[in-house]
């Protein structure tokens, strides 16, 4: 179940605040300002900072 679009409007960057998308393969949440990835492990979003995986450029 891909996450529903009033959670996505509510999430923020745990780290930053900012906004976050969700990934093409809709598995993790990213914050392009922080350049990291939030998995979504059984439709929950991890979003914990130390959880977060960097994103290579």
């Amino acid at each position: 179940m891909p996450i529903k679009k009033e959670l996505l409007d509510i999430l923020c960057c745990p780290k930053c605040k900012g906004d976050i998308r969700l990934n093409e393969s809709g598995t993790g949440l990213i914050c392009d300002r922080c350049k990291l990835l939030y998995q979504i492990k059984d439709d929950i979003p991890i979003m914990l900072i130390e959880e977060a995986i960097p994103i290579k450029e």
